[in-house]
């Protein structure tokens, strides 16, 4: 995931890549206890990245073990249809629960 990144990001450089992947994971796993804190995380990431990692974690719990070049089918979803891969991941961890 951290490769492909780096290669559609352009000319972007390696630790943007790397800060967008910490603050996605940490934004959604919520490692960040202070809720401004978690806000301002969330504040630097598109819409489109934050449903990809939301509707990866959920994919991942669903089918645990699968590998993410299984799942490249949420990048797209995530990409065109932010607001509907979103609503999928809030879906799928409803129905897990």
């Amino acid at each position: 995931m951290r490769g492909e990144l780096t290669r559609r990001a352009g000319g972007y450089v390696q630790a943007d890549v790397d800060a967008w992947l910490a603050h996605a994971l940490a934004a959604h796993l919520e490692h960040y206890r202070d809720p401004a804190a978690l806000e301002a995380a969330a504040s630097l990431l598109t819409s489109s990245i934050l449903a990809h990692v939301a509707l990866l974690a959920e994919l991942a719990r669903l089918v645990p073990g699968v590998g993410i070049d299984q799942l490249a089918f949420a990048a797209g979803l995530a990409t065109t249809e932010p607001e509907a891969a979103g609503a999928l991941a809030v879906f799928l961890a409803r129905a897990r629960s």
